[in-house]
């Protein structure tokens, strides 16, 4: 069945079930949802690291957004999840988890909670998630959401995270959600020799670069620009989103 009919089928439940189609408890529609959009939206444009297709074949997106985009949940775009941000268009989250080379021993530090939806599919591919978000209320629906899913790899704090997360440092993986003008330097401190960070970079509610940062084990960042994306900006708690790098 192509994407585009289980949409319309997802839909339809959506529509019959007043606005959300979890409400018919048939995960089925959305697993063959969910495979489809990994077959041609995510490995029919590059995405080559087989954990990491698998990992989205396994998480369901449909859970991190509201009711009412649970229809358009498996469709390759971003979607509203309040407080003025996003969850990430699947093609982008599987992008950014294939460029840090996720491995099951590793630490990881997740910058921008939002859904949780990112901090579960990393979850699927390394040993613990440490994920910050500024929003209260979006850390705290996001951790009900992924204990509810059964990750007890992800531990979730409502912060500010340009300051990243010291108790916990250093962090084989970083990844950014939002995007900061400038990388903030308490991250790269934060990353370790051999470590891999991706983090949009560059002006608010424009286009940004979606920026490969790796740190060898010398302690030398190597930095690599891999696309245009948008993203929401990375706000801090002072409203102060400028930083020194």
């Amino acid at each position: 069945m192509r994407a585009a009919a289980i949409h319309l089928i997802i839909l339809y439940l959506c529509v019959a079930t007043g606005g959300t189609a979890m409400a018919t408890n048939d995960d089925s529609v959305f697993a063959a949802a969910r495979a489809a959009m990994v077959n041609e939206q995510l490995a029919a444009r590059g995405i080559k690291n087989q954990d990491v297709l698998d990992a989205m074949r396994r998480v369901p997106r449909h859970r991190f957004v509201p009711a009412s985009e649970q229809a358009y949940a498996y469709r390759d775009m971003p979607l509203p999840i309040g407080k003025g941000q996003t969850i990430s268009q699947p093609y982008i989250v599987a992008l950014m988890t294939e460029l840090v080379q996720p491995r099951s021993d590793a630490r990881a530090l997740e910058v921008g909670t939002g859904s949780g939806y990112q901090a579960a599919v990393l979850a699927q591919l390394v040993d613990h998630v440490y994920s910050i978000e500024i929003e209260p209320e979006l850390a705290q629906r996001a951790a009900k959401v992924l204990e509810e899913l059964g990750y007890d790899n992800v531990t979730v704090r409502a912060g500010d995270g340009y300051a990243g997360w010291p108790e916990h440092a250093p962090f084989d993986i970083i990844i950014v959600t939002a995007a900061p003008e400038h990388v903030p330097q308490s991250l790269i401190d934060q990353l370790k020799p051999g470590g891999s960070m991706v983090v949009p970079v560059g002006p608010r509610y424009s286009v940004q670069e979606l920026r490969l940062i790796t740190k060898d084990a010398n302690g030398i960042l190597h930095e690599k620009n891999v696309a245009p994306v948008r993203f929401v900006p990375l706000r801090r708690s002072n409203g102060n989103e400028q930083q020194e790098r």
